[in-house]
């Protein structure tokens, strides 16, 4: 009878949740639907989900027409590549000194990393704005990627990942003679795969997704992003509806194909560093 209970609570705690996760899924699918639509479809009532003819045309306009999303993205990769590279080797770095130097101050340092999260960022953007303007990146892309590979969320994620590294991995490397980077490179990243996963698939997403930053220090058309780019389609376009869910569904497809690769080390990584929320 027991038994029977807790399956039944079990059960229905299952289709709950995947009633929610519907409702969740429903406006992806409405644009996934609309991009391959006629514009005299999108607003059909009652709704077709499933159109007789797909306009795949959606999707060439949108990559070979007048706005370069090609470029776009080649631009949006290069961005984030490099400051997912960044993010990944100085965290890692930070975290490691934080995780197994013991010198005076050191909490309180980490403290002060740790409140530069409650700081919004939009209240460094004028700072930023003429520091990069003196030093003369601004309108280039390393205005975007060299803030971007500096993160406190990413020292705390790996930090707390080291943490649970037992001591006697590294004092045994010590007496075979490793120094610290070694233990650092051998040890500590092959030991915290999931979280490193983790942080490279927060930091593509916010790298990736990042629109304010480009906004501000991005003139040149030549050098936008694809959220910037998208933007900017979707004010010339008016109210091509396909065509603006088609380059909205491009836009997003990295991120989709990069979670589902990694969202097995993704989970165990956010459990293991203890973020919550």
């Amino acid at each position: 009878m027991l038994w029977f209970k807790t399956n039944r609570v079990k059960l229905l705690t299952t289709l709950l949740l995947a009633a929610v996760a519907a409702t969740m899924l429903l406006p992806f699918l409405w644009m996934l639907s609309t991009s391959v639509k006629k514009q005299i479809d999108v607003f059909h009532d009652p709704m077709i989900w499933i159109p007789a003819s797909m306009q795949w045309n959606n999707y060439k306009e949108i990559w070979f027409g007048s706005h370069p999303f090609a470029l776009y993205y080649l631009n949006s990769i290069k961005v984030t590549a490099l400051s997912v590279i960044g993010v990944v080797v100085i965290s890692s770095a930070t975290a490691y000194g934080f995780a197994r130097f013991q010198f005076k101050g050191k909490n309180f340092v980490f403290l002060i990393f740790l409140a530069t999260m409650m700081v919004p960022d939009q209240v460094t953007l004028i700072p930023r704005f003429i520091l990069f303007n003196y030093l003369g990146i601004y309108n280039t892309h390393w205005a975007l990627i060299l803030p971007g590979i500096f993160t406190a969320i990413g020292i705390f994620l790996l930090r707390q990942t080291y943490l649970t590294i037992p001591g006697d991995f590294s004092e045994a490397a010590k007496i075979e003679g490793a120094n610290h980077f070694h233990i650092w490179t051998r040890i500590f990243i092959p030991l915290s795969k999931p979280a490193m996963v983790s942080l490279i698939i927060l930091s593509f997403t916010w790298n990736w997704n990042e629109f304010v930053n480009p906004l501000v220090f991005l003139t040149s058309k030549k050098l936008f992003t694809v959220p910037l780019g998208l933007t900017n389609f979707v004010d010339d376009s008016g109210t091509n509806y396909p065509q603006m869910m088609a380059a909205a569904v491009s836009s997003i497809l990295p991120v989709i194909a990069l979670f589902l690769i990694g969202q097995r080390w993704f989970i165990q990584g956010v459990a293991s560093s203890g973020i919550k929320g």
